[in-house]
This record gives structure tokens, sequence and C-alpha cells, in this order.
């Protein structure tokens, strides 16, 4: 086919390319004219940041924001949140829910959220985000109180999932207080059980250890000074005394005298020291013990007047001297058990001091702990006064005036491009596969044979009668077939896969 041949061949297809082409133009007119509308509706909503730049009261929920989006799309695009949608809307109509799982397919693919614009913000505020939510459908009115609803959600859900969180961190961290607070306490009854095991070896305590040590020497100097002076008296009596009297000491006395010593050393202990001083303890201790000894021997015996006299004057000096001595000896004691706890003071110190290191690293932990405790309670506050950062509706969502899909000007274009594409297609097939001789230049081009005569076609009145006949039978078959297919396409036109494929490609 070229150029030259085109006027013969439309003469021959004229009637084929016309059918073709009114045809295809009444299908794709009739589904650009008979897809049904859609309408959009947009909400835009703000995610603010808080007003404060301080961040304190915030810090368990800073850095989530985008997790937090993504939550609540797929919240809001859950199976029951569409459910709800539908009851409340009839989004698709009463007999949307014969297929539910399409109609919930069809209403996720109807829903569109987009982030508009971000901005990263100044002088220590957060980022501020938009972004748009946008529904689909046939009905303006309806499509706007979806896309409402919508919005609603994401402000809603926004709120629920943020004092929820906080509520959840508050908790997380009130757990962690009460483990910090318990090992606090353990660490506190280890260095309290310590000093009470080891009272008086303590490093603060060697300075009173060495006040004790000066004293009890001082003490111990003036019973030797005593002593000498008591035992002089011994000598003295003995060398004056003519009577063969045996210079035992009544140990009655002696344990008397004791008891005394004791009763005295208790009265000074009890001034600077209380009832739980080891020093204490062990000399009510021996106070007992003397009371007990003391009872065992029972009352004395009555001597003589005269022999009693002279014998209860030796054995005052003796016992005195014996008590003297005693009394030395116990201060003595008394001297080496201080002196040992000033040279365990530096040992105990050691232990002590790690004891301390471990109760101020367990101290340092809890206070860290219950700051970000408090911190927590701040943030859940917050959220109850609903000044941190928030999720407001800026743009409601209004019915449209104009549908936004499809694009009919587009699609009719389309369709006569397509009803001329397919025109063309349907006349070269057919000249391809008609094998017929049209000309006379076609028989000679297809045999060598010389061409003697042509003869014309001769028509008669029947030949005409039966061409009109077939021509109104075929315009009949033609009318009647281009109302089929006109019916056909807007029946199509009202499927919802090709409206969906229309109101996108056609947009």
């Amino acid at each position: 086919m070229n150029l030259a041949t085109l006027p013969a061949v439309w003469a021959r297809r004229k009637y084929l390319a016309l059918g073709v082409l009114t045809a295809t133009l009444a299908a794709t007119l009739t589904v650009a004219l008979a897809t049904p509308s859609v309408y959009s509706s947009t909400s835009t909503v703000l995610v603010a940041p808080p007003e404060l730049a301080a961040p304190t009261p915030r810090a368990p929920l800073t850095g989530e924001r985008e997790a937090r989006l993504d939550r609540i799309r797929e919240e809001i695009l859950s199976r029951s949140r569409l459910e709800a949608l539908l009851d409340k809307f009839d989004v698709y109509g009463p007999t949307a829910k014969a297929d539910l799982e399409a109609t919930l397919t069809r209403l996720r693919r109807d829903i569109k959220v987009e982030t508009r614009a971000v901005d990263f913000g100044t002088q220590g505020r957060g980022s501020t985000v938009t972004f748009a939510v946008t529904f689909r459908g046939r009905d303006p009115r309806m499509v706007a109180d979806v896309t409402s609803e919508l919005a609603s959600y994401y402000v809603a859900e926004n709120s629920t999932i943020r004092e929820r969180r906080a509520a959840e961190v508050l908790q997380d961290i009130e757990r962690e207080v009460d483990d910090a607070k318990k090992r606090l306490d353990e660490q506190d009854k280890r260095t309290n059980d310590f000093k009470r095991r080891n009272m008086g070896q303590l490093p603060e305590q060697v300075a009173a250890n060495l006040a004790m040590i000066e004293q009890l020497n001082a003490q111990r100097t003036l019973n030797n000074h005593n002593k000498v002076v008591a035992m002089e008296r011994r000598t003295a009596f003995h060398r004056s005394s003519s009577d063969n009297v045996p210079a035992a000491i009544s140990r009655q006395d002696a344990l008397q005298a004791r008891l005394n010593q004791l009763n005295t050393e208790l009265a000074e202990l009890q001034r600077q020291y209380s009832d739980k001083y080891p020093d204490v303890i062990s000399t009510k201790y021996e106070i007992e013990l003397t009371k007990r000894q003391l009872a065992e021997l029972g009352p004395s015996q009555p001597e003589p007047s005269a022999r009693k006299a002279d014998q209860v004057s030796r054995d005052r000096v003796d016992t005195d001297v014996a008590a003297l001595e005693a009394e030395d000896e116990r201060l003595r004691r008394m001297i080496i058990a201080y002196q040992s706890r000033v040279e365990m003071a530096a040992e105990r110190g050691q232990e002590l001091q790690a004891l301390s290191r471990d109760y101020r690293a367990t101290r340092e932990m809890y206070d860290a702990i219950l700051k970000r405790y408090h911190d927590a309670r701040g943030a859940v506050d917050v959220e109850r006064r609903r000044v941190g950062e928030e999720f407001q509706i800026l743009e409601r969502a209004v019915p449209a005036r104009e549908p936004s899909a499809p694009n009919r000007a587009k699609l009719i274009l389309l369709g006569v491009v397509f009803a001329c594409a397919v025109t063309a297609a349907a006349v070269m097939l057919a000249e391809q596969l008609d094998t017929s001789f049209h000309s006379v230049d076609d028989l000679r081009a297809f045999s060598t044979l010389p061409v003697l005569v042509t003869i014309p076609e001769i028509r008669t009145r029947a030949d005409r009668t039966r061409r009109r006949r077939r021509m109104w039978l075929a315009t009949g078959a033609g009318v009647v077939g281009l109302f089929l297919i006109v019916g056909i396409a807007y029946v199509g036109a009202r499927n919802e896969l090709l409206v969906a494929l229309l109101t996108r490609t056609g947009s």
C-alpha cells in the first residue's frame, strides 16, 4: 500500500472503515462518558512541636515520631477500623459487604496518606511536619465526611499512643526505681552491719581510742603509785605486828573491793558512752560475775573483837594491794585492747572504703533512675495537659465541587486516537487477507500473460435491488450492533476494576 493506492483502498473499504470507526468510537466515548465521577477530599494534619524548647520532661518520648506515624497508619488501616468506617458511612453501598475482603482492599486503595512539608525548626524547637489524608469516592459529601473521620483518627490515636507510651515508660522506670532502692537498702544494711560488728575499730574512732589509751595510761600510773603506797603500808604493818597473824587476805573482802571498783568504772563509762558500748557491756558482765562469787561465799564469820580489829587492819591493807594489782592487770588488758583497735583501724578503713565505694555507686545509680522517674512523670503530665508534640487538623476536608477523576477530555482524545488506530489496522488487515484482483495492473503484476480485453461490471435492476436490500440489512445490523456495543461499554464502564484503572490513568 502507498499513497497512490489510498483512494482505491478507501473506495473498497470505506464501509468497513466507517463501521469499525463508528463502533470503536461508540465504545470508547461511552466508556469515557459513562465512567462514574470520582471525588476526592483532603484533610491536612499538622504535627506541631511543643512550644517549650526544654526537652527534659519529654525525654523518654523523643525520636519516635516516624515510628509513631507508621504505627498510627497501620492502626487506621486495620481491619477493625475499616469495618467500623464502612458501617458508619456506608461507603460503597449495601452490596459492598457481599465480598468484604475485596471491599476492604478497595477501601485501603482509596485512602492515601502523604507527607507534604517538613520544617526542621530553629532555636531548639522540633521540626514541623504536615501530611495530607486523602480519600476518593463517588459521593462528595460522604468523601468529605470519611476524610474528616480519618484525620480525626490520626489526632485521637496519636494522643492515645503518646499517653500509653508515657504510662508504659513510667511503669518501667518505677520498677527500676524499686530495684535500685532494694539494692541501695541492701548496701546500706551491709555497711551498718560492718560498722556494728567492728565497733571501736573504725577509722573515725582512732582519735577516741588514742584518747582512751592516754586516759588508761594515766589511770595505770595513778594505780601503780597507789599500789606502791599500799605495799609500803603493808610492809610497815607486818613489821610492827607482834602477832603471828596469817597474811592471807580475805577473799570476800577482795571481791567486795573489786565490786566497788567495777561500779566506779561503770559509772565513769556510762557518762561517756551508751549502754551498747563494748566496754560498758563487759564491765556489767564482770559486776554480775563478782556478785555471783560473793553470793557463793556467803556471810563472813565474826572473830573476837581484839583480834578482829588487828586482823581487819591487816586484811584491809592486803585487800587494797590485791585490788590495786587486779586493777593494774585490768588496765593493762584494756590498753592492749585499745591498741589492737588502733592497729586494726587501717584494715577496717580499707574494708569500709570498699563498702562505701559500692554504696556511692549504687546511690548515684539510684539518683539517676529517680531523675528519669521524675522526667517520666513530667512527660505523663505534659501529655495530659496536651502541651507536648501534638497532631492538629490544619485544614478540614470539604466536599469537592468538581470530580477529581476521570479526566474525560483526556479519555475522549485517547478514544479517538484508539478508534483511528483500530480502523487503520482493520483496513490493512482486510487488504492483506483479500487475494482478489481489483485492477488490470494487479493482474498484469501477477501474471506474464497479456490481457486481451476488460469487461466492466454489468448491474441489472435485480442486482441493484438486492444491493439496496443488503445495504438496509447491513445498516440495521450495524445499528443493532452499535446499540449492543454501547450497552456493553456502559456496563463495562461501571465495573469497579475498570473504574479504578481509568480514574488513575485518566486523571
